[in-house]
């Protein structure tokens, strides 16, 4: 079976959103074919993504279906026939409508259906033909794909992302009738808009990417093209002892912009420097979609790569004229910066009363005051310089109000960093008011030394709890404040780094920092059940599930041990004897929580008339000072498989002792027992959640 081209050729594509676009349309296509049993499960789907084309093909695709066969539901018995068995009037117009004859009813079967039977008609339908629903095919893609916003051009109707000029269907060497956009298919397409040859007949399906680039000069396959850039960039980057400063987005995002890639090395004048580097990156990626070169110490060079669309033999008016516009945009940058340092970052304070942060909890200059204060607390906590923490807390987002700031929103905190530095502020100050937007997504590292992370929780707990408290929760998948992300980044702090701080304290301290009255009652503890459910989702990618809810059945405040304890909850599981005693701890918590009333902690030796339940009172009595010891020590492992030793005594216990026993002094002393047993198993984690 022949392979199956379709493309629609455009006038230039969104660049960010092209791989979607590709991924979404040729996915499209392929699986409506397949849902007409068009194509088999061998079928190989190519895509096909540059700036003014969207295609794919697919190999072996029939130009005809198999013929199906198909059982179709008529209507109930009690409906189609009467009592002697014959059609009914509804029956009789029913088959009329589908072109049937009467005869087939003797022909149909009756098949419970539901509460009733009903009568099926079995017939062989005819296979799909590819001509006929290939129209369906791409119009179902196109309505499908990911378009913010479309347009319409000229006179016509027909709206898409970008105006379409062409339509090619091809099923092997033939055209594949079909009409969408206002466009009929054919076999011609356009290349590149300067180098090609002109209008572009494909022979054929098979010959589509290899005409392309020869004739159109074009790399139609958007991986193809990227590793060809990718490859070109290491190695010029390589002879010239450097390495890129450049992320796969950008990468990605000039592959949608080329269709024929030609990399160019060009430079700058050296004096621009001394301008902050991370300035200097910025304005070449996101202005100019330039590739940075950074030397052996990570240090900004002055020279750049760039991928230009086309290729000359005299690339020197290219490497110039990007030159030429680099120039006057590091300018901009430079003018920026040189205007920045004639104020000092605390003059610029007063200015963020003028910025509001929302309008229920005040502007950027009350933020700043509750995080100051905030910060300062837990300094305090970590045994840090309060002063040093509450300056850096003071000044972390004066650079909002900054030139460079205004110009690129990307440096707020980065350039906080630098002016704090050129205004003689402490390095840890300095480095507090960079770091203390850290983590800022998944994988993020974390700030480092107990100022910054001291700041860095101020800003993510005053964000909490004013956000949450005025009522913007998130829901479903809108989360505005990023809550979710701000969460995410608090726990990872006090896990990873091991903060010997209480969650909910801290989350109170936040709270208290706004007026009496202004946030929700019940603020702090529902952030409290917030973060937990966000700790979950940190935890899964290492932990079981069962272990995660074990641990946090506890609602533990404290998260600096959290990783200790869940190992210990892994290896205590994998003992012989931790299914039988998670089983038992959740039979002492099912039995405790049905007692009316409160349980003594005391048990009184001269009530415990049964051997077994002297035996597990004996045991327990004697187990108890080591587990606890290891337990306080932090010696989380060693603490829950010393209770392994409990197993005999526990299993002879529930053989053979009635807990529930007619004297009630008796009951009262045995449910005491098991209150003992549990608090020794569920210090640091619910181990009757591991039962399975």
């Amino acid at each position: 079976m022949p392979t199956l081209l379709v493309e629609l050729f455009t006038e230039e594509l969104p660049p960010k959103a092209l791989p979607r676009l590709a991924a979404v349309f040729a996915d499209t296509i392929h699986q409506e074919l397949a849902n007409k049993q068009l194509c088999s499960d061998s079928s190989v789907v190519h895509r096909y993504a540059s700036p003014r084309r969207l295609a794919v093909t697919i190999s072996d695709v029939a130009a005809v279906g198999p013929a199906q066969i198909v059982s179709e539901k008529l209507m109930p018995v009690t409906v189609a026939l009467d009592q002697a068995g014959q059609p009914t009037p509804a029956l009789l117009k029913k088959l009329q409508a589908k072109n049937l004859s009467a005869d087939i009813v003797s022909q149909c079967e009756h098949r419970p259906d539901g509460k009733s039977e009903s009568l099926f008609y079995t017939y062989t339908a005819e296979g799909a033909q590819l001509n006929q629903v290939l129209s369906a095919a791409i119009d179902s893609a196109v309505k499908k794909l990911p378009i913010p916003k479309v347009m319409r051009w000229g006179d016509s109707e027909v709206t898409f992302v970008r105006p379409v000029h062409r339509l090619v269907c091809l099923h092997g060497e033939a055209i594949v009738p079909a009409q969408v956009l206002g466009l009929q298919s054919g076999r011609i397409t356009g290349g590149h808009r300067f180098l090609s040859k002109g209008e572009i007949s494909i022979p054929s399906a098979e010959q589509y990417a290899r005409t392309l680039h020869d004739q159109g000069r074009v790399i139609a396959s958007f991986e193809a093209r990227r590793e060809l850039i990718r490859h070109k960039l290491q190695e010029r980057s390589q002879a010239l002892q450097a390495t890129l400063a450049a992320d796969d987005a950008l990468l990605d995002e000039v592959t949608a912009l080329v269709e024929w890639p030609v990399v160019l090395e060009a430079g700058f004048e050296a004096d621009f420097l001394k301008v902050p580097q991370e300035c200097l990156i910025l304005t070449m990626q996101q202005n100019q979609k330039y590739f940075p070169l950074l030397d052996q110490q990570q240090k900004l060079i002055n020279r750049f790569l760039l991928v230009s669309n086309l290729e000359s033999d005299q690339p020197q008016h290219i490497i110039h004229g990007n030159e030429r516009v680099l120039r006057a945009r590091l300018s901009d940058a430079r003018f920026f910066f040189e205007q920045d340092q004639k104020a000092k970052l605390d003059s610029r304070l007063p200015r963020l009363a003028e910025v509001v942060y929302h309008n229920k909890i005040g502007n950027q200059l009350q933020r700043i005051e509750r995080i100051e204060a905030l910060a300062g607390e837990i300094a305090g906590l970590l045994g840090a310089d309060v002063a040093l923490a509450r300056r850096a807390g003071r000044l972390a987002k004066a650079d909002l109000v900054s030139e460079m700031v205004g110009e690129f929103p990307e440096l707020q905190g980065i350039m906080g960093m630098y002016y704090a530095r050129l205004d003689g502020e402490e390095e840890a100050v300095a480095a507090a008011i960079e770091a203390h937007y850290h983590p800022r997504f998944a994988g993020d590292t974390l700030p480092q030394g107990p100022i910054a992370l001291s700041v860095a929780l101020a800003d993510k707990l005053e964000t909490l709890a004013g956000i949450w408290g005025i009522g913007l929760i998130p829901t479903g998948d809108k989360d505005p404040f990023g809550l979710r992300r701000q969460a995410l980044g608090v726990l990872r702090m006090l896990v990873e780094a091991q903060l010997p701080l209480d969650l909910s304290d801290l989350l109170q301290r936040a709270v208290q920092q706004f007026p009496a009255g202004l946030l929700a009652a019940d603020t702090a503890s529902a952030l409290y059940g917030f973060a937990l459910e966000r700790l979950k989702n940190l935890l899964a990618a290492e932990h079981r599930a069962d272990e995660i809810d074990a641990v946090l059945a506890l609602s533990p405040r404290r998260l600096d041990q959290l990783t200790s304890v869940l190992a210990a909850v892994s290896a205590f599981r994998s003992l012989p004897e931790a299914s039988t005693l998670a089983a038992a701890n959740k039979r002492v918590k099912n039995i405790l929580k049905k007692v009316e009333g409160e349980v003594s902690a005391t048990v009184d030796a001269a009530l415990l008339s049964e051997a077994a339940e002297q035996a597990l009172a004996a045991a327990v009595t004697a187990i108890r000072p080591e587990v606890e010891a290891a337990f306080a020590a932090g010696n989380y492992q060693t603490a829950l498989s010393r209770l392994a030793a409990l197993k005999a005594p526990v299993d002879s216990f529930f053989e053979q002792v009635m807990v529930m026993a007619d004297d009630e002094s008796v009951r009262r002393n045995r449910l005491a027992l098991l209150a003992q047993l549990s608090g020794l198993f569920n210090q640091v984690a619910d181990i009757s959640l591991l039962a399975e």
